[in-house]
């Protein structure tokens, strides 16, 4: 199954897999920040083969609009930035 393009500026996608505990801190220090500003999408990697060959062992990884934002711990400078963008944050 192909995931369709994250070009949305409502959400934010977390490339991740069950288990992995960098994905699971960066999720909560994520959270507080978007919460009612952006959507979250977590993606689990293993449910889709061609993302574990792109990521592989190379999670957590954000993505906003189709770019990586950051990758193993949070960006929170970054994350701003991207809300300073948004309309109405």
């Amino acid at each position: 199954m192909s995931l369709p393009e994250a070009t949305d500026s409502s959400r934010i996608r977390v490339y991740s897999r069950p288990g992995c505990h960098l994905c699971e801190l960066l999720i909560e220090e994520l959270m507080p920040l978007i919460r009612g500003r952006l959507e979250l999408e977590v993606i689990d990697i293993d449910g889709h083969p061609e993302l574990t060959d792109d990521y592989g062992t190379r999670i957590p990884v954000v993505e906003f609009a189709g770019r990586d934002v950051c990758q193993y711990h949070l960006d929170a400078a970054a994350i701003r930035a991207i809300l300073s963008t948004i309309p109405g944050s």
